[in-house]
């Protein structure tokens, strides 16, 4: 039976209790769900649902990185993929809307929507009318595709890579030894967040510092781990920031300086970061590349890194 629009409740949880309620549709990251509530990552107030009587047909929820902070990314949005796609559509709408005015504030830069995928969406045709219909429904609310991700990650009892001694490796020593390094890489970047920082207009510096205090100042983990790549000679050659976030080790930046391209440095940076991690004794560590990024991606390939999912991100200019 069609959900009529006048039958539609779209509300905010009322507390942690009602995690079982959101719970009713599912997505590959719910397990995080309560461990999110409990540090304060996540709010009732952010979690919304679309309700026809007692049947969840719809819910969103903001995330953020540490207790207190403003939404960072519109992480959840899902659908009850039984209805028809245009009631979906309808539902979806309606929800997101709503609670979009009622957590971001008017004026408010709102945050990207990112959404983790099969990585054959394409070729599957229920998992590409999932994707799909998430995407329309963010467009007909201004949202634009930012990018298509590949996820990658290395698992325990793959070869752990050899040190090839072209490089030497140190660590950083503060924010400026690393965004140093990091603004000529920003020039020429393929990574579509460092592209959109860098059509700004801000320039690669702004950029730069932008991304690291952003990201990995945040990091708990020893800012020891995180290398800089230099030839025998001292000349530095790029970086890798090995780390990890509020859920897995992961290779969070990783860069070659543009004089340096070509060479295949990037595997010997990526294996420094991946050696880094699996000293401490993880059983994987995650990665992430642009779909558009094919030399890096063809190095987390060569180093035994296995692209098990896809992301998207989209954002509202």
């Amino acid at each position: 039976m069609p959900v009529a629009p006048q039958e539609l409740t779209v509300r905010p949880l009322t507390g942690p209790d009602e995690l079982g309620l959101f719970c009713r549709l599912s997505y590959v990251l719910d397990h995080e769900l309560a461990d999110d509530l409990a540090t304060g990552r996540r709010r009732p107030d952010w979690m919304w649902v679309a309700l026809h009587g007692e049947r969840v047909v719809g819910r969103a929820s903001w995330w953020t990185s540490t207790d207190g902070g403003d939404p960072l990314a519109l992480d959840f949005f899902d659908l009850d993929d039984t209805l028809p796609a245009q009631e979906r559509q309808e539902i979806g709408v309606r929800l997101l809307e709503t609670a979009t005015a009622a957590v971001i504030p008017a004026g408010a830069q709102r945050p990207e929507y990112g959404r983790f995928i099969p990585p054959d969406w394409r070729e599957d045709a229920a998992a590409r009318e999932v994707v799909e219909s998430r995407m329309r429904v963010m467009e007909q609310t201004g949202a634009r595709m930012l990018v298509e991700r590949l996820r990658l990650e290395w698992r325990e009892g793959t070869p752990v890579p050899q040190d090839s001694g072209r490089l030497v490796f140190r660590p950083v020593t503060g924010r400026e030894d690393l965004v140093a390094l990091m603004t000529p890489v920003m020039e020429g970047t393929l990574d579509a967040h460092g592209q959109a920082d860098m059509a700004t207009g801000i320039g690669a510096r702004k950029a730069a510092e932008k991304h690291y205090d952003e990201e990995f100042a945040g990091f708990k983990t020893p800012q020891e781990w995180w290398r800089i790549a230099e030839l025998p000679s001292g000349e530095p050659v790029g970086f890798v920031v090995p780390a990890r976030n509020n859920y897995h080790p992961i290779i969070a930046y990783i860069g070659v300086l543009p004089a340096h391209r070509g060479n295949g440095y990037i595997d010997d940076i990526l294996a420094e970061g991946t050696r880094v991690l699996a000293a401490t004794g993880v059983d994987r560590i995650r990665a992430a590349t642009d779909l558009g990024n094919v030399p890096m991606a063809k190095s987390f390939e060569r180093l035994g890194y296995v692209n098990f999912e896809r992301a998207f991100d989209m954002v509202w200019d």
